[in-house]
């Protein structure tokens, strides 16, 4: 799921489980690109993404990927610079009966659900401001 600073989806690839995230890095940047009029140069991403393969499967697509990392010596919580929005993004999914967990057979019915959820999401924001001026 890749997802702009205010927490909208900009773009989603539904994998298998038996499949790295880091190898379908290509195929998101790629989607990215082509929703996006302005694409980011350099997106943030977990340490999962972190390596050689996940930053050359990027850069075929002219960019480079910023990886944030967990401090040294973490103790307790430790706020990770832009990880948030990702993991707020998630929790507004869940909100939604069907996402909760993995029911989904097919892999492009899982993603056409987040996609009904994310724009449900959008338009109780759209209605939101609209009652209220200067919500946004």
């Amino acid at each position: 799921m890749a997802v702009e600073t205010l927490g909208h989806l900009l773009a989603l690839h539904v994998t298998p489980a038996n499949t790295d995230d880091r190898a379908e890095i290509g195929r998101i940047v790629k989607a990215i690109q082509a929703e996006t009029v302005r694409a980011s140069k350099s997106p943030s991403v977990d340490q999962g993404y972190a390596g050689d393969k996940p930053a050359a499967a990027a850069a075929e697509h002219g960019i480079a990927l910023e990886v944030i990392k967990l401090s040294e010596a973490k103790r307790g919580f430790v706020l990770l610079l832009r990880r948030w929005v990702v993991e707020r993004s998630f929790a507004w999914a869940t909100r939604f009966r069907r996402l909760i967990k993995d029911y989904e057979q097919c892999a492009q019915t899982l993603a056409d659900l987040h996609l009904i959820a994310f724009a449900c999401i959008m338009l109780k924001k759209v209605a939101y401001s609209l009652l209220v001026p200067n919500s946004l």
